[in-house]
């Protein structure tokens, strides 16, 4: 069993039909996987990537059904998260942040993929930070990967350096911008990615379960001030629009921002498709090992970060040339957040022409579409893998 901060964790309380496992990548890339499994070994395999703030658990309303349409599911605790060990726990200041570059980041599912006794993926899914793995994953390997869906964070094409005598282009220094809005406002990926960030997120002064319950219920269906619509570009006045979970206040931490927004709301709203008891196995999780390993992906990720721009220039110019979808809560701002990034799947420099097979919003689910309606978006994974 693993242990992270020296604590033992008991099983997780996951539906029939699902086991958990650990698959030893210690050799390969460093980390020992934590992993839920459903199906058969043997069958074609479907990867499960999370997001942020959550688990491989995050997965267990989908994964029987689809297993029982005769393929191996299997979704992991990514690279500083949950029971998967093996990652850099140095502070702050002293992580090596190439760990969670996006090459390293597919390296690592790559390795899980052999350590399985695979070399192919029939479908690679994946919600929010997990659906950038996802894409990425199906971009650079796409003869491992060979299908990919994106949840709730479409995919957008890496950048390129300047092109022949092209100039170098002034980026727009959103923050900046932002700060000079009344109310001033920031960004929470880079708010994600500073040294105070994790504290923050550690420590909450509504407690734990408190904090997690409400920023679940922002993200959700069941906050009514959700009513997302595509951003015309990306500058301080358009993103001012966004709810303050994504535009925050520039003197809130983001506890104080879920305080703020939950003032008046129902918390228990949530709880048919969060239960008390789901709800603190995400609470028990991240009070073991902190949330600073899973925030150092903010950092590799975002702008601020030299080496994730020199990285991503390795792919420069390519695009996604398997099938692809992306499944989506109506009432979900992740997939307006990169201004025309959803509408960049029908651009051919993108996602070549005839791969991508379709968007589905669907309605009263907002961020954590796969929790709040696991049946809808069964009948669409099934629907997608049945074309394939």
């Amino acid at each position: 069993m693993a242990e992270t901060n020296g604590h033992t964790p008991s099983p997780l309380p996951i539906p029939e039909g699902i086991t958990e496992d650990y698959v030893d990548c210690t050799s390969s890339c460093g980390l020992n996987y934590h992993i839920l499994k459903a199906g058969q070994p043997g069958q074609p395999l479907v990867l499960f990537c999370h997001g942020y703030p959550e688990l491989a658990f995050s997965w267990r309303k989908i994964m029987p059904s689809i297993a029982a349409q005769g393929y191996y599911c299997v979704a992991m605790d990514q690279r500083g998260y949950g029971r998967t060990t093996g990652w850099d726990e140095a502070s702050y200041g002293e992580v090596d942040l190439t760990q969670y570059t996006m090459t390293n980041l597919v390296r690592d599912l790559v390795c899980l993929v052999y350590a399985l006794g695979y070399q192919e993926v029939h479908c690679i899914i994946g919600h929010d930070f997990g659906a950038v793995s996802s894409a990425m994953a199906a971009l650079i390997r796409p003869d491992i990967f060979q299908s990919t869906i994106q949840m709730s964070h479409p995919h957008h094409a890496p950048p390129s350096p300047p092109f022949g005598d092209e100039p170098q282009k002034q980026k727009l220094d959103v923050q900046a911008e932002l700060a000079k809005l009344e109310p001033p406002r920031k960004h929470y990926k880079w708010y994600n990615s500073t040294p105070t960030a994790a504290h923050d997120w550690d420590n909450p002064p509504q407690g734990l379960e408190a904090y997690l319950r409400g920023y679940f219920h922002l993200k959700s269906a069941d906050w009514a001030t959700n009513a997302p619509h595509p951003l015309t570009e990306w500058s301080a006045k358009q993103l001012a629009v966004m709810p303050e979970y994504y535009v925050m206040r520039k003197d809130h931490s983001m506890p104080e921002s879920v305080a703020s927004n939950m003032q008046g709301e129902d918390a228990s709203a949530t709880q048919p498709w969060l239960s008390p008891s789901d709800l603190q196995v995400y609470v028990r999780e991240w009070q073991r090992t902190g949330f600073q390993g899973a925030l150092n992906w903010y950092r590799a990720q975002t702008a601020s970060t030299p080496q994730s721009a020199k990285d991503m220039f390795l792919f420069a110019g390519r695009r996604i040339e398997v099938p692809c979808c992306f499944v989506s809560g109506k009432q979900d701002w992740g997939n307006y957040q990169q201004p025309a990034a959803f509408e960049s799947y029908e651009d051919d420099k993108v996602v070549r022409k005839g791969c991508f097979k379709g968007a589905r919003l669907i309605d009263h689910a907002g961020h954590w579409v796969q929790q709040e309606q696991p049946e809808k978006v069964i009948d669409e994974v099934k629907k997608f893998l049945s074309g394939l």
